[in-house]
């Protein structure tokens, strides 16, 4: 996958835009590639505001487009899952302060960079009274496990997607694929359904090379008790094995075990070749993984982090659908899991992946208007 032509930084006419991921997991940050390639594809500046591995992620993919950094929150999760509602309940301070400093910093980005639009995917305090702003997300409906929370964290979310100008969701409006989450919701801003979101390019792979392609990624300590969950599987598998274990902001590392190869992270073109070359893709149920499964057409086995109540209602959603052989991750066999998914009929319906550029376009035009 090649990405658009360079930033137009010489051009004193460019529409200056900022772009700010959520640093929690990769996801976000990897959704925003497309995004931003459109962006410079409209003659447009690009600031990128990122923190955590996701500042590493871009800093690779776009080296000649500026950069800033951040702090990110430290967010504490539970070793079980079981109470990561509560766990993150209890650091709701943290995150208003967090909100508020992010607001703060954006003031002063848009006078020091003349910034004249924003794009926020799940960034709470990235909305701003002197310059359009629009908030990404596709959890319209929050699902934390918890109903009493739910509705707590609905009320709160819905209260910061009404402080920006408009509501992007990566999804179809009709044929849902994130299910309840993408449901449309009362708010006092326009919401445009994006279609599904993926960095990646489909084509026909030149030959398979490898049988599984692992990718872990989201928060600790689940990334590494998946990793080990995995490596203790793969003792009995005989087959080619592909492992990218997340961990963009580590040096590269490339190790070879009998049939099994792997490696930190991979940039997005080799991993766009790596899906493509792949028989089977194991990997978290989170929202971006999904979209690009759904943009390449590929097979796949889904585990949900433990606790995260969007992936866990995500898993059974794909599961009922027969979209995708999800499992969880409690009492997770890896033969057993290939071997149900072997016998899936999954069949995902076509998705217009291409749905963004309209909505994108028309935004930049009406910052230039």
């Amino acid at each position: 996958m090649e990405h658009g032509p360079k930033n137009f930084n010489g051009d004193p006419h460019a529409t200056r835009v900022l772009v700010a991921p959520l640093d929690w997991g990769l996801g976000h940050a990897t959704r925003c590639i497309s995004i931003i390639d459109a962006l410079i594809s409209l003659h447009c500046k690009v600031y990128i505001l990122a923190s955590g591995r996701g500042y590493f992620l871009l800093k690779k993919e776009f080296p000649d487009t500026v950069i800033l950094r951040c702090k990110s929150p430290e967010i504490r999760y539970s070793g079980t899952g079981s109470r990561n509602g509560w766990v993150m309940g209890l650091q709701v301070p943290k995150l208003w302060l967090y909100y508020r400093r992010d607001h703060r910093l954006l003031r002063r980005l848009i006078q020091e960079h003349q910034i004249e639009g924003v794009i926020s995917d799940n960034r709470f305090g990235m909305w701003s009274t002197r310059v359009p702003s629009v908030y990404i997300t596709h959890q319209l409906h929050i699902k934390t496990g918890h109903s009493l929370l739910d509705k707590w964290a609905g009320r709160w979310h819905r209260r910061i997607i009404n402080k920006y100008n408009a509501c992007w969701v990566p999804d179809d409006a009709v044929r849902r694929l994130a299910g309840a989450l993408s449901k449309p919701e009362s708010l006092a801003v326009p919401v445009h359904y994006l279609g599904p979101i993926s960095r990646f390019m489909q084509r026909e792979p030149s030959d398979i090379q490898s049988d599984l392609l692992i990718i872990l990624s989201g928060p600790e300590p689940q990334r590494t008790l998946f990793e080990n969950l995995l490596r203790a599987g793969l003792k009995n598998y005989e087959g080619k094995v592909l492992m990218v274990r997340g961990l963009a902001g580590e040096e590269q590392r490339v190790v070879i075990e009998d049939n099994i190869r792997v490696v930190n992270f991979m940039g997005a073109q080799a991993l766009n070749e790596a899906m493509l070359q792949s028989d089977m893709v194991i990997s978290r149920c989170g929202y971006s993984t999904v979209m690009d499964l759904v943009k390449l057409k590929k097979r796949a086995v889904l585990v949900p982090t433990p606790g995260q109540g969007e992936q866990e209602y995500l898993a059974r959603h794909l599961m009922e659908n027969k979209y995708f052989y999800c499992t969880p991750q409690q009492g997770f066999s890896l033969s057993r899991a290939l071997e149900e998914a072997s016998r899936f009929d999954g069949r995902v319906p076509e998705y217009d992946c291409n749905q963004y550029l309209q909505v994108i376009t028309g935004w930049v035009s009406s910052l230039k208007s």
